[in-house]
């Protein structure tokens, strides 16, 4: 298939931020740069979408905790959307090798967003907020740059995803200890949290 080191790099630019994959495929067929993106993404509703929810991500995913947050929310949309959208530039005709690419980019985007995931965990267990907006512009920009390239050079840059994959996976099993204490800080807010509210609230006893 000659569309697959495009759907391979989109899968994995999906798993950092799908609504920039998007919003990017759309604008880049509707102004005729490409004619691999399908007519579907080039409609101006899923074009403002795309922008709103980018926005959106975009401030939230420099938040401490927040991005955290986000990306647990993500963990299903992210390779829903690397999967229709491989599939989508595969064709729409249903035919084992369109399967065999939304396969191949929700797999990818999968893959990737476990490794933003993880990588914002371990980032989290640090106060400060100057890592997170550092690290979030930097995927925000690696994410543009990659898919303009895929569209001129799609096997070369389905070459930088994967290094930058594999890179990613990684880099994960190095701050796994970082992740642990990240998840277990998390688990012990929750627990304060409803203490607190046990607490708060009434016991039910008549007053004295």
């Amino acid at each position: 298939m000659s569309v697959l080191p495009l759907v391979f790099t989109s899968g994995w630019a999906s798993g950092i931020n799908a609504y920039a994959v998007v919003l990017l495929l759309g604008i880049f067929g509707a102004t005729g740069l490409t004619d691999e993106v399908p007519a579907s993404l080039q409609r101006t509703d899923v074009l403002i979408v795309a922008a709103v929810l980018f926005l959106c991500e975009a401030v939230a995913d420099k938040i401490p905790y927040v991005d955290s947050l986000w990306d647990t929310v993500h963990t299903v949309i992210r390779p829903v959307s690397g999967a229709v959208v491989g599939a989508l530039l595969a064709g729409q005709s249903g035919s084992l090798s369109d399967l065999a690419a939304g396969a191949v980019g929700g797999s990818t985007a999968l893959a990737s967003h476990f490794v933003k995931a993880g990588t914002r965990m371990a980032i989290n267990t640090s106060p400060e907020p100057v890592t997170n907006i550092v690290v979030s512009t930097a995927e925000d920009l690696g994410v543009a740059g990659l898919v303009t390239f895929a569209m001129f050079h799609p096997t070369a840059a389905a070459v930088i995803a994967a290094v930058l994959l594999v890179l990613g996976l990684a880099l994960l099993i190095f701050l796994w200890s970082r992740i642990r204490r990240f998840l277990r800080r998390r688990a012990q807010r929750r627990e304060e949290k409803r203490l607190a509210a046990e607490v708060r609230a009434p016991t039910g006893a008549p007053p004295l």
